[in-house]
């Protein structure tokens, strides 16, 4: 007897069948064919409409990527880490609005209740999470999506303090606002920074592992309190613990030694750079000088000039540089937010890198030196006007010069970039042999930091330090 062939159904079709039957039999209530449940949408790849999925379970087969822990749950992304449009491309081109539509058509938020929410949410931005299972609800913000399974999360691994070669090496590093009262355990909450003593000598703890996992001879810093030289300066006792375990750091004395820098202490700003130098490796040449007036005071910080010198080598000059930042508070004109992606204070910055081009020109520290590198946080991003502007006065790029791969030193709002550089004269270029970034901080995320007991050098700021090595020891 030859028996009829079954017809293929898929898994769901057969149980609605074998329901219906059973109603027509007598046997049981057939619910609503729509009430059944049905398996979840699955994807592979960001969905063009969002809104045809809303309410609907969906379970994503591709890999998402964690770019920001910051509001409910954590900010992910199909297609890897997003990076901040003017980082690759100029500001209001039509490739800069390219990425930053891309930006938003592939992120979403990822909520998990629980235990693994606890653990997403403290992850290290880069991670990935795999077969996510979840409900998607349109919000105002964009799609989200709701579970309280836990995916399987793959942790980005914390990286080593980077290797350089070369026999010469410089770090550049925004501190975020390293301040400690009045010195004397007291003076906090501070202005910004720590806000007790047990949170500064916690934030200081983390400074101090971080700038010696580095092992530079030469370190231009950012977001120093602005309170002098003396021993109870913020500096000063950065200095005295990096010198706790039998180190010779030193910083470099403005009091008295730069003209009418002291009077820059009188600035209503409460943050300044500065150079700290390992004395038994480099030696300073001459004195040091400080560039000021026009936007150095009132809006960037005024930069500081150094020359060293490593055993007989030749000198070379190392600049700290800080900024305006692209905050929007009494923008004006051209300052305001011109809707490029270049954000607020963008023409006071490029006023600044032009001024500082023309500055170093003049041989500041008179040394006659041409070995000169500009390091710092210039809050412009690598393809934004200021540092074009010190580009076509000649300055070169450390990291391109390396030919380092996608280099970024901070992360905003799910976005990577460099607001944080390293530009040398031709003939430093010539003797630099490598530049790498510390991914210590950015990526981190801020339970990490010293404000919630993390320990070792990880977010001790949130910037990434850089590190570069010459061929500058004779």
């Amino acid at each position: 007897m030859i028996r009829p062939q079954r017809p293929h159904l898929r898994r769901s079709a057969w149980a609605a069948t074998a329901l219906l039957v059973a109603a027509v039999a007598g046997c049981t209530t057939a619910p609503p064919l729509a009430s059944l449940p049905l398996p979840p949408a699955e994807l592979t790849s960001a969905p063009v409409d969002w809104s045809a999925l809303d309410r609907q379970r969906v379970r994503v087969r591709a890999p998402l990527t964690l770019i920001d822990a910051g509001g409910e749950g954590v900010l992910v992304r199909f297609d890897g880490r997003a990076w901040t449009p003017t980082e690759r491309a100029r500001p209001g081109s039509a490739e800069a609005l390219a990425l930053a539509n891309a930006n938003d058509a592939g992120q979403l938020r990822l909520v998990v209740t629980g235990e693994a929410g606890a653990a997403l949410e403290s992850a290290r931005l880069g991670s990935t999470v795999v077969n996510v299972e979840a409900l998607v609800s349109l919000e105002p913000a964009g799609p989200v999506l709701r579970t309280d399974t836990a995916p399987a999360l793959q942790a980005a691994p914390r990286p080593a303090a980077p290797m350089v070669a070369g026999n010469v090496r410089v770090a550049a590093f925004n501190l975020e606002n390293l301040f400690n009262g009045d010195g004397r355990g007291n003076g906090f909450p501070t202005p910004r920074g720590a806000r007790t003593p047990a949170e500064h000598a916690a934030q200081q703890a983390k400074l101090v592992a971080a700038i010696q996992a580095l092992d530079a001879d030469v370190a231009a810093l950012m977001e120093l309190e602005n309170d002098g030289d003396g021993e109870h300066a913020a500096q000063a006792q950065l200095v005295q613990a990096l010198n706790a375990d039998g180190a010779d750091w030193r910083f470099v004395a403005t009091a008295g030694r730069v003209p009418g820098f002291a009077s820059a202490l009188d600035l209503d700003d409460p943050i300044k750079v500065g150079l700290i130098y390992r004395a038994s490796r480099v030696q300073p040449v001459g004195r040091p000088a400080a560039l000021q007036g026009g936007p150095f005071g009132p809006r960037s910080r005024p930069s500081l000039a150094q020359a060293f010198r490593a055993g007989r080598g030749p000198a070379f000059v190392v600049v700290a540089n800080h900024f305006k930042s692209k905050g929007c508070g009494e923008a004006e004109g051209a300052d305001r937010d011109q809707g490029d992606g270049q954000a607020c204070w963008n023409a006071t910055r490029t006023d600044s890198a032009r001024r500082l081009a023309a500055w170093l020109a003049s041989d500041p520290t008179r040394t006659g030196s041409q070995r000169t590198m500009i390091l710092g946080d210039f809050n412009s991003y690598a393809q934004e006007d200021p540092i074009h502007a010190l580009a076509a006065a000649g300055w070169r790029d450390a990291f391109a010069v390396t030919g380092a791969e996608a280099p970024y030193s901070y992360a905003y709002r799910g976005a990577v970039g460099r607001l944080d550089h390293a530009l040398l004269s031709p003939a430093l270029a010539a003797d630099l042999r490598g530049a790498a970034e510390w991914h210590a901080n950015a990526d981190e995320p801020r339970s990490a930091g010293y404000r919630d007991g993390g320990d070792g050098p990880w977010r001790s700021s949130d910037h990434d330090p850089l590190l570069l090595g010459f061929d500058l020891r004779r």
